[in-house]
């Protein structure tokens, strides 16, 4: 009998190899398919990132009078650290930090025994040279009426008489002696300078304090005047002809910029330190209503005259190359081309640009140093 299982078996094994083979086929349509749309993307990503975008500005024509912004700190147009006189124990204090003063008001009171001591000593001294001074004059005026009878020598006279010069002189000096010792205990009683703040106080009851000032340690007190309040801004080089005394200075806090004061230029160094290229100015700020507090870091605002046909630019446009100055462009098409151009003043976040910019150029800001003329970028 015949074997009719041959034949279906190589049959199945036929279909079953033609589907694996179908399978392999879909597969590798797949792949390359795949393949197409990841190479498309790639080179999709790759042109992106290729692009350069960049951000532009335009320039903006200068003004008469542009303010030049400069830090400074507030000061008091007085400010004194007071010192001891003379050694001993604090006796009490009266003033403390925050506390309004009048010139010559007490502030603290020091107890110094042997200045006291010295001060007696001194007294009786002088007691014992004016009876001594009194003695030698009565003296020599009782020989000298001898001198007139011929009772006595000459010579005899001028002893007395010099014995009456020497008590005198010994006078004289123990009534400097003890005036010294009253001046010496009369700087017992700390007082203040002038009118003012105290702004620090360094002693307290029963500190040994001594006389002179030996440092910042060992200072007593220190006084502020703060109406008006002084500052001092250094006013570079470039600018230092065009700031006069009497020019009007706008002042604000650094952590209130809306709120500005007006200040006054009361004096300048009228001279360059060498080695900063800058000039001192002095600038008085009116406080009547405390609404500044001596220490406190301003800004300053000086008026600076500037060539109204200066164009102003932001100071990141600028690419510093060898051969100079340079600011990046965009034309029509995005292309760069790196400009050739001549500063002027410079105002901290803008610098005036005197050549080489036109009104309707648009400035990349921030350009890489990389960029070169005629590379194509995107504008953001």
């Amino acid at each position: 009998m015949p074997n009719t299982h041959v034949p279906s078996a190589v049959k199945r094994a036929k279909l079953l190899v033609a589907a694996i083979v179908c399978a392999l086929v879909v597969g590798v349509i797949v792949i390359f398919v795949l393949r197409g749309f990841e190479a498309a993307a790639l080179a999709s990503a790759t042109e992106i990132h290729a692009k350069q975008y960049v951000t532009t500005t335009t320039p903006k024509m200068g003004g008469e009078e542009l303010p030049l912004t400069l830090p400074g700190t507030l000061q008091g147009i007085n400010e004194a650290t007071l010192y001891a006189r003379s050694s001993g124990y604090v006796l009490r204090w009266t003033k403390d930090i925050g506390s309004s003063v009048k010139k010559g008001e007490l502030l603290a009171e020091i107890a110094a025994p042997e200045i006291d001591q010295e001060l007696s000593q001194a007294a009786a001294a002088q007691q014992q040279s004016a009876s001594s001074e009194a003695l030698a004059k009565s003296t020599a005026e009782r020989w000298k009426s001898l001198r007139e009878k011929d009772a006595v020598t000459q010579q005899d006279l001028d002893e007395r008489l010099s014995t009456y010069l020497q008590a005198q002189s010994n006078l004289a000096s123990a009534k400097a002696n003890t005036a010294r010792l009253r001046n010496m205990q009369g700087f017992n009683k700390v007082v203040a300078p002038f009118d003012g703040v105290v702004t620090s106080r360094k002693i307290d009851v029963g500190d040994l304090v001594d006389a002179g000032n030996g440092g910042a340690g060992k200072a007593l007190f220190s006084i502020a005047q703060v109406d008006p309040l002084r500052l001092y801004v250094f006013v570079p080089q470039i600018y230092a002809q065009q700031v006069k005394v009497g020019d009007q200075v706008t002042v604000s806090l650094a952590d209130q910029g809306a709120v500005e004061f007006k200040g006054t230029i009361v004096r300048t160094a009228r001279a360059i330190d060498t080695a900063t290229r800058t000039m001192q100015v002095e600038i008085s700020v009116p406080n009547p209503n405390d609404a500044f507090i001596a220490g406190a870091f301003v800004q300053v605002n000086l008026p600076i005259k500037q060539n109204a046909s200066a164009f102003l630019v932001p100071t990141n446009v600028l690419l510093f190359r060898p051969d100079g100055p340079r600011v990046a462009t965009v034309n029509a098409e995005g292309r760069v081309r790196l400009s050739a151009v001549k500063l002027g003043t410079d105002f901290g976040s803008t610098v005036a640009v005197t050549d080489g910019l036109k009104p309707d150029d648009r400035i990349i800001l921030n350009p890489a140093d990389s960029l070169a003329d005629g590379d194509l970028v995107t504008i953001r």
